[in-house]
């Protein structure tokens, strides 16, 4: 059985990623909870055990597609070639959600998912540090927006890098603050990326 998750659904800048993990019972890590819930230095370690004794695969939707489809289609995609990256194939998918891909997997959707299943929290640990590391990478390419910290997400730096240089390659330009970036008033924003 393989858990589903993704992280980066929210910001303005950069991929949705989804992974997909199947946990071995007899060797998975101890620890495993939603990402949001433990701090980025637990993830990285979560992360590095994960990949010694569970099978994981990755999907990314890239900011094009995200724009063609919107966010919730380029998600689902995600999801898609999460699974399809599996090594080998599962048979059932956990999605952490309300909402299933168009495959033809069975599966079960679970709200709040990454709290109740150890599969979807450790696919929310790979998606979450899998996207973390793309935004940090794209940060020294684009000074200003302050991706180390926030990740993409709408935060008061983020928000005045837009209205200073203008959007980059990597906004989603079908997100209202990036389509508006020259009107984009200083306001109430997320303090951080978690």
């Amino acid at each position: 059985m393989a858990g589903v998750d993704e992280a980066g659904r929210g910001p303005w800048a950069g991929p949705v990623v989804a992974a997909a993990v199947v946990l071995d019972p007899d060797c998975y890590p101890e620890g495993l909870n939603d990402s949001k819930q433990l701090t980025a230095e637990r993830r990285a370690a979560l992360r590095l055990l994960l990949q010694d004794c569970a099978e994981i695969g990755v999907g990314m939707a890239s900011v094009e597609e995200i724009d063609r489809l919107n966010i919730h289609w380029a998600t689902m995609l995600a999801m898609e070639r999460a699974v399809a990256a599996l090594p080998k194939p599962c048979n059932h998918v956990l999605v952490d959600g309300n909402r299933l891909p168009r495959w033809s997997h069975t599966a079960t959707a679970i709200v709040g998912g990454d709290a109740l299943s150890l599969s979807i929290a450790a696919a929310s640990i790979i998606a979450k540090t899998v996207r973390d590391a793309i935004m940090e990478e794209l940060c020294p390419q684009h000074p200003g927006f302050a991706w180390r910290s926030n990740k993409g997400y709408g935060t008061p730096e983020h928000a005045a890098g837009l209205r200073a240089q203008g959007p980059t390659l990597h906004h989603r330009q079908s997100f209202a603050p990036v389509r508006g970036w020259q009107t984009l008033e200083p306001r109430r924003f997320r303090k951080s990326a978690g």
